[in-house]
């Protein structure tokens, strides 16, 4: 089961999760959507919103650059392994409470309003609560952090990573031993990327970047104070 859950598993949620998403994006392209509430309950769902997204992106960011970045390169700029897990430490660990706090709020108000549960799928339910295990695990990891400051067990599970983008038959070697609790977290994590599809949170995969660089104004209605003239006429013949 180790070697599955550790080697195989993390392949199969990627599986799912690119042709899932792209499943539904060419067939359901109506259902690719975050399916906001915002008109019940709003101040409790931008405090909320707020504070999750804030809190998940600095965790999903911080896992991405942290476990994918290449040793060789991490060790070139001089940064210690200790070092670098006692980053991930705080980093992760204010992250990590600002995002429960926001998730908390969350699902506050999807169950505890009426209308807003009315109008709540099963799934969003059970991706909510899953992120929020999720985030409870990842805060109960730094526990089990802190009784190996070295960094050598954070190390292990960079190569188990990049072990997994690389086709390494051995990926699944670099976490045996490791603590129950970094267990059930990798777990959680590659079972919410299995469910990606099949929830709201394929929205993230249309943040619209491109706002960025579009101009600073917009027309959004002209200031043309005489009527526009109708199709076959000009503007003299109308009254």
């Amino acid at each position: 089961m180790h070697n599955f859950i550790f080697g195989i598993y993390p392949y199969i949620a990627l599986a799912v999760l690119l042709i899932g998403s792209v499943a539904r994006y060419d067939r359901d392209p109506f259902t690719w959507r975050s399916s906001s509430s915002q008109l019940l309950r709003r101040r409790q769902l931008m405090v909320g919103s707020v504070l999750f997204h804030f809190g998940v992106l600095v965790i999903f960011f911080g896992h991405l650059f942290g476990l994918l970045t290449p040793l060789w390169l991490i060790e070139l700029f001089g940064i210690g392994h200790g070092a670098k897990q006692v980053l991930a430490i705080v980093a992760g660990g204010v992250a990590g409470v600002i995002a429960l706090v926001g998730g908390i709020l969350l699902i506050h108000r999807r169950l505890a309003d009426s209308r807003i549960r009315a109008t709540s799928s099963k799934m969003d339910i059970v991706i909510l609560s899953l992120l929020l295990a999720q985030l409870v695990l990842g805060l109960l990891t730094i526990f089990a952090s802190l009784q190996h400051l070295d960094g050598e067990e954070m190390v292990r599970f960079m190569l188990w990573a990049q072990g997994i983008f690389t086709f390494d038959p051995n990926a699944a070697s670099y976490t045996e031993g490791a603590s129950i609790i970094f267990h059930l977290h990798i777990f959680l994590g590659l079972t919410i990327l299995l469910l990606f599809p099949f929830s709201r949170l394929v929205h993230m995969l249309s943040a619209p970047i491109r706002f960025l660089w579009r101009p600073g104004y917009q027309i959004v209605r002209s200031r043309r104070q005489a009527p526009l003239p109708q199709r076959g006429r000009t503007a003299k013949e109308l009254p």
